[in-house]
């Protein structure tokens, strides 16, 4: 269908110079332009006339706008979208890619590895999308972008646009939604209320077109491919490509299963289904990558080097690298290791190329800081993990109040040396204020390193030193989040009192009022008000921080603590799912999981949550062999899974490395509950009131404890409190 160019140029120049046309599908045609409002290149794409005039610009703009609030790393952002005379548009970012469809006509089948993660990577774009109440309907090849090693989904909002239209439109246009080959038996049926295992359906589809070459379903006519789907059965993937993992096949079948009530709830299930099976059988090793290392755009950023005279200022140097981990995460297509995960690497010699294959990235960022009063020295490089090469290196000098620009400096250096594509929210993001007075910022990265250190000392010492940021500088929204974090932690591990949890109330409610629009004054405030157990309000809090940014693990993952206390389990479960996906090295989120399948009564799959998160613990301790908490975690787990000598290793592994933490003499207490060892569980439960645990609703209610409650020291140590 030829549009009138002239005319649609017309239209558009005043925001977008169009250059040709890049191609055509059912729906739109797509134009290369120049946003000259903003100097990039984009993808233009103008709805076919018929279409646009029987659909109507209210109702293609109202599902777009939907779409356009979506924020991932797997789904391509959309610019802007109208109505210029008539023609229906939307932009995206111009990417030099392939579809998937083209990949597919090229090569037919894909290696095993590299499907099951463009599967995955698919899955999570879904998954949170259906989150946010949009279901895609149109998932296929074509609608999938190849970019640079990772799959990118596009066109969310278009097939609901169409399909809200009715079946008018549909006669009309001579289309239907959805591409037969793909489309979920509900919706082949003609059923418009569909749910995200509709899309499920159509992404089984796909990855089965990746694995084979071949189509599920195929016919002369699109009825005869739909009326297929009723009566048969795909032919099994393993019977057209021996090398794929059988639990990838049952994968698969089950996502695609006529009963919509058959496959996972959810498509982040799915994902977890596929990554369980991943690893290709022996018989397929030729196909697959032979790199250890992601060919993502990833990257590591290990803590700086601290050249100072004085040793004191590595809360400096390591607020240099923490900040530019904080920036560099707002950036959906970028994969950024945790701190956790890096620092683990802090004062060791060693390869940056074995750093990268642990860390699995494609980039580290190392540098060092020399302070020498007023003046900063600051090197930086990014390193290519495949070969060694520098991809970008730098030298400031500057003076100290020059730090934020540093900082913003670097994370731009490596957005444009792994060429990512921003949105303008992430430049807003990136850019943002701290504050303007270096001494407050000062005080707040002290406050910064307490706070990772989790220890009732630290956590007082932070509150200090967020406060003396506060004195500095009153408008400082992040220091009262951070005085709010500190006493919601004191509050919950070491000092329940009432003071602690007013305090939090006070500061985040301080913190929003000050900077409405930082996702980080919404988690501190959806815990601080969670505490007191008003779970209505903390849930549009944590709803508020994961939308304003989406790849902030604290949000789900306390969002996920919030709803495990208040008893809604399910709920739970897909928090810590998305915590998990935005952080897959972290193992504390696959434990609570695991927890809240328990309490479910899903015992079966409880048990195996417990040894995911396990061999997450084990991965840790091999990065850190001092890692104390995921010592003690992974003695808990190993003693409900009946592991009993290896769980009294692990318990006095975590004690030998910190016998003076409360928090893991509590743990301790608990795992030796479990293997009847009452007495020690009684005399680590004694030692951890001692130095500090004061959470006497714990010891009261937490269930691990019930076998001592009988016990005379328990009934006295409980009155004491």
């Amino acid at each position: 269908m030829t549009l009138p160019i002239q005319r649609l140029r017309d239209a558009l120049s005043h925001v977008y110079t169009i250059d040709r046309e890049l191609g055509r599908g059912g729906m739109a045609t797509v134009y290369l332009a120049q946003d000259t409002r903003h100097e990039r290149l984009v993808a233009l794409k103008v709805l076919h006339p018929d279409l646009a005039a029987t659909l109507g610009p209210e109702r293609f703009l109202r599902e777009i706008k939907l779409a356009a609030r979506l924020n991932h790393p797997h789904i391509l952002p959309l610019h802007d979208s109208g109505d210029a005379d008539g023609f229906l548009y939307y932009v995206m970012p111009y990417v030099e890619g392939e579809s998937l469809r083209e990949r597919l006509d090229r090569d037919h089948q894909i290696p095993i590895e590299e499907a099951v993660h463009h599967g995955r990577s698919i899955a999570s774009a879904l998954d949170y999308a259906h989150r946010q109440g949009v279901v895609h309907r149109d998932i296929k090849p074509e609608n999938v972008m190849l970019y640079e090693g990772e799959a990118m989904v596009m066109d969310f909002g278009i097939a609901k646009a169409v399909s809200s239209a009715g079946s008018d439109t549909l006669t009309q246009t001579g289309m239907m939604v959805g591409t037969p080959a793909y489309v979920s038996p509900e919706q082949a049926a003609g059923e418009t209320e569909l749910d995200g295992r509709s899309d499920e359906y159509s992404l089984g589809c796909v990855i089965y077109e990746m694995l084979t070459g071949e189509r599920a379903f195929s016919g002369p006519t699109a009825q005869a491919v739909m009326a297929k789907r009723f009566t048969e059965t795909a032919r099994p993937l393993r019977s057209l490509r021996s090398g794929v993992p059988e639990s990838v096949e049952h994968a698969v079948a089950k996502a695609m299963s006529t009963d919509v009530n058959a496959r996972y709830k959810t498509t982040a299930q799915f994902a977890q289904a596929l990554a369980s099976g991943s690893m290709a059988t022996p018989t397929d090793t030729q196909t697959l990558p032979q790199q250890s290392i992601s060919s993502a755009k990833s990257v590591a950023v290990l803590p700086f080097a601290n050249m100072s005279a004085d040793p004191e200022n590595e809360y400096f140097t390591d607020g240099i690298a923490d900040e530019i981990i904080s920036a560099l995460t707002k950036i959906q297509s970028l994969r950024v290791t945790s701190r956790t995960s890096s620092f683990s690497f802090k004062g060791k010699n060693e390869d940056i190329g074995e750093i990268g294959k642990k860390l699995k990235v494609s980039t580290v960022l190392e540098g060092s800081v020399k302070k020498m009063g007023n003046r900063l020295r600051i090197t930086a490089q990014l390193v290519n993990v495949a070969d060694g090469s520098n991809l970008w290196t730098e030298k400031y000098d500057r003076e100290v109040e020059d730090i934020f620009a540093i900082q913003d400096d670097i994370s731009q250096a490596i957005v444009k040396a792994l060429r990512v594509i921003l949105t303008e929210g992430e430049k807003k993001q990136i850019e943002k204020a701290r504050t303007e007075n270096v001494q407050a910022y000062d005080y707040y990265l002290r406050g910064r390193q307490y706070t990772h250190q989790l220890r009732r000392k630290s956590l007082e010492y932070a509150r200090q030193m967020f406060n003396k940021a506060i004195e500095i500088d009153r408008d400082y929204a992040r220091a009262y989040a951070g005085v709010a974090d500190a006493c919601s932690m004191l509050y919950t591990y070491f000092d329940a009192r009432e003071f602690n949890l007013r305090q939090a109330d006070i500061a985040s409610q301080k913190a929003l009022e000050l900077e409405p629009e930082l996702a980080e004054a919404h988690v501190a405030r959806g815990l601080a008000v969670s505490l007191s157990k008003r779970f209505d309000e903390a849930e549009k809090e944590f709803e508020t921080a994961m939308r304003l940014d989406p790849k902030l693990f604290e949000a789900p993952y306390r969002y996920g603590r919030a709803l495990q206390s208040a008893g809604r389990f399910q709920e739970a479960v897909k928090m810590f799912e998305r915590a998990s996906a935005l952080r897959p090295d972290d193992y504390q989120a696959p434990g609570f999981l695991a927890q809240a399948l328990g309490s479910m009564g899903l015992v079966e799959e409880r048990d195996a949550g417990l040894r995911r998160a396990l061999k997450l613990m084990e991965d840790r301790l091999e990065l850190n062999p001092d890692d104390a908490r995921a010592a003690n975690l992974a003695a808990a787990f190993l003693a409900r899974l009946g592991d009993l000598s290896k769980a009294v290793e692990y318990a006095d592994r975590s004690l030998a490395i910190d016998p003076e933490d409360p928090m893991l003499l509590y743990n301790v207490a608990c795992t030796y509950v479990a293997l009847n060892r009452y007495d020690d569980a009684m005399n680590c439960l004694e030692r951890a009131v001692d130095k500090g645990f004061g959470h006497k609703e714990w010891i009261d209610h937490d269930p691990d404890l019930d076998p001592l409650r009988e016990n005379l020291r328990f009934q006295a140590l409980s009155q004491a409190m």
